[in-house]
């Protein structure tokens, strides 16, 4: 098990603006409002290492919205212990992993649209994401 996955059993992300895949891989996130998906894929880092400074440094998790994927899971948006954090995320059908990313200063998801495999996650202060709901690292093409 990774350490995402396993802070996701509690409904816990680490407090930095970051994608993260349940295999282990995480990467820096920063919102960029000018991009097609609203956010630029930074470097990868070490999690675990991250957390070996601060185990505390973590955020729980409660969703406000979620779209059904069928047998293919769900979408999952909403906010974490502070008002101004937000994150998305998609699960398997049983609300495991896939990949989360977290918001330090997005405020709370709380829409999410979806048109074929592409995602909108709208935040309540208007930021918007959007996503390749199976790699959200893949390009999203202007729209």
């Amino acid at each position: 098990m990774t350490t995402i996955t396993e802070l996701w059993k509690e409904f816990q992300l680490p407090i930095r603006d970051a994608l993260h895949f349940a295999d282990g891989q995480s990467f820096d996130v920063s919102l960029t409002p000018e991009a097609s998906s609203g956010l630029t894929i930074q470097a990868p880092f070490d999690l675990s290492g991250m957390l070996a400074d601060d185990p505390s440094w973590t955020s729980s998790v409660d969703g406000l919205v979620e779209t059904d994927l069928g047998g293919r899971g769900l979408l999952w948006g909403g906010e974490g212990s502070y008002g101004s954090e937000g994150f998305i995320a998609r699960l398997t059908t049983d609300r495991s992993l896939v990949w989360a990313i977290f918001f330090m200063d997005s405020n709370p998801f709380d829409q999410i649209h979806l048109i074929n495999n592409v995602a909108t996650f709208v935040s309540t202060s208007t930021v918007e994401i959007t996503v390749d709901i199976d790699d959200p690292r893949a390009p999203i093409p202007m729209m």
